[in-house]
């Protein structure tokens, strides 16, 4: 457990309930909970592995009869995208990766490309409609995200895919562990054995 003040763990929490029952991202989730706490604006946040903490504990406490199933369909649909993507190098991360995810929850695949518009051209050849914005990389530097809506059948419904577009370059540095030792994406591979892991479970 990652040791934090009372406060930051209050706001951990609150953020964390955001985060499962309203599908929000991280950062705006720990906004909206100081916002929602009356804390003035300049209130120090939680980081992120005390936010972590607080979605697991979260899930376990109310949603461990649905998430588990949830998790995996998101998973299975990301290795079919992975699967259909695997010229460009695609790596899981986000909530999906972690374990965190709900029904609510977008699917994030970092694609590492020699030519960042061959991912485009591609999905246009198989005629895949995206939108396209641009994100925050590893570097601060904005990078194109493609952004699809894709049929999920178990949980009857659409769900946000996002590829974000890197250089190849970047691929060695993006695969380096955190501060707790864990890889912050996988590959193929290895969203393949957390899939059989939780099947075996």
């Amino acid at each position: 457990m990652n040791v934090s003040s009372p406060l930051a763990l209050e706001i951990a929490e609150t953020a964390a309930r955001l985060i499962v029952e309203e599908g929000l991202e991280w950062g705006p989730a720990k906004r909206r909970a100081v916002k929602q706490m009356g804390l003035p604006p300049r209130t120090a946040l939680p980081d992120n592995a005390v936010l972590e903490d607080a979605v697991r504990a979260y899930l376990e406490l109310f949603c461990a009869d649905t998430q588990p199933q949830e998790l995996h369909a998101l998973r299975t649909l990301a290795q079919e995208w992975m699967q259909r993507l695997e010229d460009f190098r695609p790596h899981l991360t986000g909530a999906v990766w972690r374990g965190t995810a709900t029904r609510l929850s977008d699917i994030y695949l970092q694609l590492f490309c020699d030519d960042p518009k061959a991912a485009e051209i591609a999905l246009l050849d198989r005629q895949v409609r995206f939108e396209v914005s641009q994100v925050p990389g590893f570097k601060g530097a904005l990078v194109d995200a493609l952004s699809i809506h894709s049929w999920c059948a178990p949980l009857g419904e659409t769900v946000g895919v996002h590829l974000l577009i890197h250089d190849f370059d970047e691929l060695r540095g993006a695969l380096k562990p955190d501060s707790q030792g864990r890889s912050p994406r996988g590959d193929l591979r290895a969203l393949q054995t957390l899939l059989a892991a939780q099947e075996d479970a």
